[in-house]
């Protein structure tokens, strides 16, 4: 039998067997970027109508929550949906802000929903986070608390943020490494948070337990399936994807949200790549488009990067 024969036969008899013994079921697909997360999952939900069962996709990419921000998120098409229901696309204005512990009262209701109805939930996407309040049950940060917040802003604005800095070093050292001091929303947040706390940001996140595969919440059974390319193919399909967002408009698209009045500081149009062309378009770096696209290429394969190395160590995870 050829190996990618073995493989889908693989997956398959994995997804069967799992829903002949679970009585919550979530099937999970993750993987970095251009992995080929979207064909899979339309695939596996096909897979289970064939055995009788019916299949809803949950969006677990944190941008393609996103209306009018469709070729730079690679939005699944309304063709490719049109036979397996999604949902958690297309639900927030590019203004709204999107937070994890937000994301996560959404998707819990949706796989609910999904189960009442008698379906399977699949929840699809490559945001880590987003993932994780999921399938780790994370308990996120606190809601932001107005009054402190504006005290935290004013604070910062007195001296470009050197002394909220400081003091984001000292009461959450782990936190300050990988934020920029430039980055005013962060450093806000992050100190924001250990007041509110009274325990740094970092221990929002229990990385070494998540990372370890211990925290598995009893509310969903789980099976997590990883689509996973080598290396140099997935550096290949990033870039072919990227070449044909250009080809597809992705300029246009920008060109046209800031003409409706969007700009680079809204939620939605931090998403990758979007605020490198807004800079391109509005002439604040001096790229040819073909260089900003290598530009977006670049950053996009250090993220698949990232992601990966954020699933390493999960032994939960069915590699495919």
């Amino acid at each position: 039998m050829h190996a990618m024969a073995r493989a889908a036969q693989d997956w398959r008899m994995h997804a069967r067997d799992f829903l002949a013994q679970s009585e919550r079921p979530l099937i999970v697909v993750l993987g970095p970027t251009a992995s080929g997360k979207t064909a899979f999952s339309i695939s596996l939900a096909s897979s289970l109508q064939d055995a009788g069962r019916s299949g809803e996709i949950v969006n677990a990419d944190s941008r393609q929550l996103y209306r009018k921000l469709d070729i730079g998120t690679a939005k699944v098409t309304p063709e490719e949906r049109k036979d397996v229901p999604h949902h958690l696309l297309d639900i927030l204005d590019p203004r709204e802000e999107a937070t994890a512990g937000w994301y996560r009262e959404q998707a819990e209701q949706a796989i609910m929903d999904v189960r009442r109805r008698g379906n399977v939930p699949l929840l699809v996407g490559g945001s880590m986070l987003y993932l994780s309040t999921i399938i780790d049950d994370l308990t996120m940060a606190p809601p932001s608390d107005s009054a402190l917040r504006a005290a935290l802003n004013a604070e910062y604005d007195k001296d470009g943020g050197a002394a909220l800095y400081a003091r984001l070093a000292d009461i959450d050292p782990e936190s300050a490494a990988t934020i920029d001091i430039r980055n005013k929303p962060y450093v806000v947040r992050a100190v924001e948070i250990h007041e509110l706390l009274q325990s740094p940001k970092s221990s929002a996140v229990p990385r070494s337990e998540l990372r370890a595969g211990t925290a598995i919440p009893a509310k969903h059974d789980l099976l997590i399936f990883g689509v996973s390319r080598s290396r140099e193919e997935l550096d290949e399909r990033i870039n072919a994807r990227c070449e044909a967002m250009f080809d597809a408009g992705w300029v246009a698209e920008v060109r046209d949200l800031l003409a409706q009045g969007y700009g680079p500081n809204d939620p939605g149009m931090k998403s990758h790549g979007y605020r490198d062309i807004i800079r391109f378009l509005e002439e604040q770096i001096p790229f040819t488009e073909r260089a900003l696209m290598e530009r977006i290429a670049t950053k996009t394969r250090q993220y698949a990067k990232k992601q990966m190395a954020w699933w390493k160590n999960d032994a939960r995870i069915v590699w495919l």
